[in-house]
């Protein structure tokens, strides 16, 4: 019975925590729809007077781009901005022949008149940090706004965030992110869906009511001044957009969030990419948790409420190995279930827990009817995409959690960039990529296994007990099983 006490010990904690982080979802709902009723007095800079136009750094940190160089200059060299208060930063870290192509496209741009430079490291000590790092040294802007390569802000994209900064405690202005090509497939799909839920129900929800949001490395403007005092950009974890994001509010500076600005990007297309980027994102979270727990619990300027938001803020990529628990205990516990009866009333209980995944439903549906509308069709369709990104979720499950493992554990890798595609219709062709990888990782091969794994777990519900078999986790499983076949079906596919 020891096994058996220590299963359904980790199992409960598991679903416990998973329960917390639903309760603060659906605490940030509350403030989402409160937000809603309040309006905008921030004050702004009066753009109509040429004395309160600031100085503006943009930063293009880059590496290895050809696919969407070209595309993010032509776009960059459209903003509408004094030229005489703008200049623009190239920070090229690239290694190949991009290096010269781009200082090609930038010359041509600097015949136009705007200030451009190509700035270049002979290492990438620090990664994108350390590029920012560098540029900020000889940053001429009051202001700092930054791109990552696949962003594509538009012509007033300044004049819509800068103003906001006359608020002299504002110390970051962050804008929601678009998609350009939500709809190229079922990956790039879940992607936007959870994406939209970072970007409206998490970042309003989290702002609205003054607890910590992030920087999310792209798409907002820093107060160059913020950066200095909160102690520069470091490179010691993965994600040293939300690193600084902490260390700033830590510090007492604002941060201010445009749900009605967006900034279209383009997501990963091939599930490789997108996994790369997923375990950078999780491992980082995991990473700023170590770095940041204490910091945070520390702080006597911060409400409790904002410490528990912010603890449940970067522990987010831990949910991933907490669903990764439960749903490799849920078969052992489904013959638990039905071996030992004296522990009926437990399970019960447990049933309980279902109310976790009902919370999510609730709130992500009003973060995409504030997407797509409302009516019965949109509810439809939001059912399904739900239960898609739901499974699909699950199925990046173990990769994600060997990121969260190694981020607790303090294990060093390298920042893997995302690879580019400059892919918006399902025509366009990303098989001959340059910087896809074409081995396969080990982890594609244990999600194989859990995908037959879960399979077995959906023929025990027609087997155990003796009253005709127990189908109480038959969809979760079901869900597991779509989940890592796709994962695993789709890594294989990529590399043939």
């Amino acid at each position: 019975m020891i096994l058996e006490t220590t299963v359904i010990v980790i199992y409960t904690i598991a679903l416990l925590l998973i329960f917390m982080y639903a309760l603060a979802q659906l605490n940030l709902l509350f403030n989402y729809l409160s937000s809603k009723k309040k309006e905008d007095t921030c004050c702004q800079f009066d753009f109509s007077n040429p004395d309160e136009i600031p100085f503006i750094t943009i930063q293009l940190p880059v590496y290895n781009e050809m696919y969407v160089m070209d595309r993010l200059l032509d776009n960059i060299a459209l903003i509408d901005y004094p030229k005489n208060k703008l200049e623009i930063q190239v920070l090229d870290d690239s290694t190949d022949e991009t290096v010269e192509t781009t200082r090609e496209h930038i010359e041509k741009i600097k015949a136009t008149g705007l200030d451009i430079q190509h700035i270049t490291r002979t290492d990438r000590s620090g990664f994108k940090a350390g590029a920012l790092k560098e540029g900020l040294k000889i940053a001429k802007g009051e202001f700092i706004a930054i791109f990552d390569s696949d962003f594509l802000p538009k012509k007033d994209w300044l004049k819509k965030t800068i103003p906001y900064f006359k608020d002299e405690q504002i110390g970051v202005v962050q804008t929601r992110w678009g998609h350009i090509n939500r709809n190229y497939s079922i990956l790039t799909k879940i992607q936007a869906f959870a994406l939209d839920a970072h970007f409206t129900l998490e970042q309003v929800g989290r702002n609205s009511k003054g607890h910590f949001i992030n920087f999310n490395g792209t798409a907002g403007v820093w107060r160059k001044s913020c950066i200095l005092d909160a102690g520069n950009w470091e490179g010691d974890t993965l994600t040293e957009d939300l690193d600084l994001s902490y260390r700033a509010q830590l510090k007492n500076w604002k941060f201010k969030y445009l749900e009605d600005v967006e900034t279209p990007a383009e997501l990963p297309v091939v599930i490789s990419a997108a996994r790369s980027q997923q375990f950078r994102w999780n491992k980082g979270g995991a990473e700023n948790f170590r770095k940041m727990m204490w910091r945070v619990l520390k702080n006597e300027n911060i409400s409790t409420k904002t410490k528990v938001h912010g603890l449940l803020h970067l522990l987010n990529s831990t949910m991933f190995l907490n669903v990764l628990i439960v749903g490799v205990l849920s078969i052992p516990m489904l013959y638990i279930k039905n071996e030992y009866a004296h522990l009926k009333p437990y399970f019960y209980v447990m049933s309980f827990f279902v109310l976790s995944t009902i919370i999510f439903f609730v709130c992500y549906w009003f973060m995409y009817k504030n997407m797509y509308g409302s009516g019965i069709k949109n509810f439809i369709r939001y059912i399904g995409m739900f239960f898609v990104f739901f499974s699909i979720a699950m199925g990046f499950s173990l990769h994600n959690s060997i990121a969260v493992l190694e981020g607790h554990l303090g294990k060093k890798s390298e920042f893997v960039r995302t690879p580019k595609f400059n892919i918006s219709a399902f025509k366009d062709n990303w098989k001959n990529n340059k910087y896809m990888k074409k081995t396969i990782s080990i982890h594609v091969v244990f999600e194989g296994l859990l995908m037959l794994y879960f399979g077995f777990g959906m023929y025990s519900a027609f087997i155990v007990g003796n009253q005709g078999g127990d189908f109480g986790l038959f969809p979760f499983h079901l869900m597991l099983f779509v989940g890592f076949g796709y994962v695993f079906f789709k890594s294989i596919a990529s590399k043939v």
